[in-house]
């Protein structure tokens, strides 16, 4: 599917796909360690099986890289079962923050003057996630350290972009390390998921859905758009994700996040889509 139109639409689908992971993570009455397993296990067959690019360019470069998403992979999903779902997304989106301190080093890419601004909205959004004292609730008992959990999925997404980026300038194949870091997750996470007691055929839909749609189909919609879609369109597209995330939650869960994190979460937002924007005028 080559129109303009069908691609876009498929890079919808695939932010709404995606947005869903924290209602549906909130979903089952399995474990943190237990989704992330299983959820992880699931998704690295789909990809790897469906997508003919997970199954190239397979060498020691990906493995940095998958690992750093492998740590996204577990870590977003703990933090979405001890904060809220709107937390926990908005949170791994601060991860420019950390790509704009590791590029130079990493990349031996300059900073822009200009971004100096994103950076400071970005440190003042994830810096109101934590001026609140939020309560503990039932679908994110315990906040805090939630949001601390967050905080280290951002760093490891920033990692992943950061490795994909350097990926991108030798052979390797960007859909390789996601289908690895899928594996990797599946394989560390498993330990701490065992022994498996209980859990039902609700349980099993949940996991099945996470790995097969949420992430399997996802990421099958954004491969096969993405090569045809503008990079600036394809990144407003996909900020549906952390914008619907939350709205899932509060239709499923009925969660809601605190006023400060509602603030910080604007900020965030705001700030990558004018960030978003500036770099399309550049």
């Amino acid at each position: 599917m080559k129109s303009s139109l069908g691609n876009r639409l498929l890079l919808v689908m695939a932010a709404l796909l995606f947005s869903t992971g924290g209602a549906a993570i909130k979903s089952t009455s399995l474990t943190a360690w237990q989704v992330a397993s299983f959820r992880s296990g699931v998704a690295a067959f789909v990809l790897l099986a469906a997508v003919p690019e997970a199954r190239r360019g397979w060498s020691w470069r990906i493995t940095p890289v998958a690992a750093a998403y492998a740590a996204t992979l577990i870590l977003f999903v703990l933090a979405t079962r001890l904060t809220t779902a709107a937390n926990a997304i908005f949170l791994q989106s601060t991860a420019p923050l950390y790509v704009w301190v590791l590029a130079p080093w990493l990349l031996g890419e300059r900073r822009r003057r200009g971004e100096i601004w994103y950076i400071l909205m970005l440190v003042a959004g994830m810096s109101l996630f934590f001026a609140g004292a939020d309560q503990g609730v039932a679908t994110a008992p315990d906040p805090h350290r939630g949001n601390l959990i967050g905080l280290g999925s951002g760093i490891a997404w920033a990692l992943t972009m950061t490795g994909l980026r350097w990926l991108g300038r030798g052979s390797g194949e960007a859909m390789a390390p996601v289908a690895l870091g899928n594996l990797v997750a599946f394989l560390a996470a498993l330990p701490m998921a065992l022994p498996l007691a209980g859990g039902g055929k609700g349980d099993v839909a949940v996991i099945l859905y996470l790995g097969i749609v949420q992430i399997g189909l996802a990421y099958v919609f954004v491969t096969r758009a993405i090569r045809y879609v503008p990079a600036f369109e394809a990144t407003a597209v996909l900020l549906l994700e952390p914008v619907m995330n939350p709205v899932w939650a509060w239709l499923v869960h009925g969660e809601k996040p605190g006023l400060w994190a509602l603030t910080g979460e604007v900020l965030i937002l705001s700030a990558t889509l004018a960030h978003t924007w500036r770099a399309k005028m550049i």
